[in-house]
């Protein structure tokens, strides 16, 4: 598919969203008007870590009747630590009967079949394009975590699973909250007004120590330990550009209005080698390049005691930002700082969706979750190869980093050796997209 291709999809995607919402589909439940502000919106949480918990915890303080009914997760000690502290926080609005409780690879189809309206994907990324997709056929309305999809065959299944979530008038929310932040939203508006004058080099980071590592246990199957282990695995997580710093890279988006078209970069290994650091890059440095000829320049880091920073930050021709803390400075003096009030954009966004839905509001961030995703996996590929790498060739990559098998007994697509040691991407050898 090429990008112009792309554009072109995506428009008479919203043309025929559009000719939905005049005439959706008899008897669906979620169609125009089902929901009002006294109706209860019935949710399935699929992905019971910590996100999922914090995302069902803020789905059920939106406006409006709103009850937690089924969960499910791959760990059953994580779905009941999860329910233990959604039910915690809001304890009258979770009802989940021990028959609404899922486990195992096949969960979320139960949970999403189990008489919902609205279903959270918060488990690692790599199964959230055929989550999404099976929740948009079922006819929910969806609030799926960031990043959507680990590479390009996965970001081609969001695309089109999106489409036909506008065909249907389902409303899908995205886990990239900057844009639901008043202070992102004001800066946004200031340089889009020309506060820095014409733009000419943008540069952001997601640079800190690194995250959590559980050891190996007697008795798993390497599936079970790259299951628990799930940041350390390109299949699952698509590395901490993609995991992480997608954030980052979104915000130079939404500025640029637009996507990068090519990148070129490095990267690799050089604290977090060990046996139980998996097969992801501790760091990696990303030139991307828009259409226009801006030049973005991506950095980020795991690795301990060194500079930790996650922002974003716009040159002009007529001065700075740093857009993360909403800071301008002119050339000629002038500066400017938001000092409005900034509610938590993690909870806005629940409040944002769950209103689409009551009001039956257009409202689907799945096209941009997938481009902005699409563009972390573009650094990825380009650290890991060595080569300049084109966004058309993301997109089409046909390089599925999915497993032969989804059970407990299946091997991962990657496998360690004798002393337990993963193969690392090495730039000029390695098949990257």
């Amino acid at each position: 598919m090429k990008l112009s291709d792309r554009r072109r999809f995506l428009q008479q995607s919203s043309l025929l969203a559009g000719a939905s919402i005049l005439g959706a589909t008899p008897g669906l439940r979620a169609a125009s008007g089902r929901f009002g502000r006294s109706d209860e919106l019935r949710i399935a949480l699929v992905g019971c870590g910590g996100r999922g918990t914090g995302a069902a915890v803020q789905a059920l303080s939106t406006e409006g009747p709103v009850r937690l009914v089924a969960v499910a997760d791959a760990f059953a000690d994580r779905m009941s630590s999860c329910l233990e502290q959604v039910s915690k926080a809001k304890p009258d609005q979770v009802d989940v009967p021990e028959g609404r409780r899922f486990v195992g690879f096949d969960a979320y189809r139960r949970a999403i079949d189990s008489g919902v309206d609205v279903v959270i994907l918060a488990t690692p990324p790599g199964f959230r394009p055929m989550h999404f997709d099976y929740a948009v056929r079922q006819g929910k309305h969806v609030f799926m975590e960031k990043p959507v999809a680990v590479d390009g065959p996965g970001v081609r299944l969001v695309l089109a699973a999106a489409a036909l979530a506008k065909e249907k008038n389902l409303k899908v929310g995205v886990g990239l909250q900057r844009h639901h932040s008043a202070k992102y939203n004001a800066t946004m508006d200031q340089l889009k007004g020309g506060a820095i004058g014409d733009l000419r080099f943008l540069r952001c980071y997601w640079n800190s120590g690194g995250v959590w590592v559980r050891p190996r246990e007697a008795g798993q199957t390497e599936m079970e330990y790259q299951m628990r282990n799930w940041y350390y695995f390109n299949w699952l997580c698509g590395d901490h550009i993609v995991e992480q710093h997608i954030h980052n890279l979104d915000v130079c988006n939404w500025l640029m209005g637009g996507y990068p078209e090519q990148a070129q970069g490095q990267g690799g290994r050089q604290v977090r080698n060990g046996i139980d650091h998996g097969e992801i890059y501790d760091h990696h440095m990303v030139e991307y390049t828009y259409a226009s000829g801006t030049k973005m320049l991506s950095s980020c880091r795991h690795i301990p005691n060194t500079w930790s920073s996650v922002s974003e930050h716009a040159l002009g021709t007529e001065g700075e930002c740093n857009i993360g803390a909403a800071n301008i400075k002119r050339f000629d003096g002038d500066k400017w700082r938001y000092r409005g009030e900034d509610p938590n954009h993690f909870q806005v966004e629940h409040d944002v969706l769950f209103a689409a839905i009551r009001n039956d509001d257009p409202h689907n961030e799945a096209d941009n979750g997938a481009m902005s995703s699409l563009t972390s996996i573009l650094g990825r590929m380009a650290t890991y190869s060595g080569k300049v790498v084109s966004m058309e060739q993301a997109l089409n990559s046909d390089l599925a980093l999915v497993p032969s098998g989804y059970d407990w007994e299946s091997a991962p697509p990657s496998m360690p050796d004798a002393e337990g040691r993963y193969p690392i991407p090495m730039p000029g050898s390695t098949q990257a997209f």
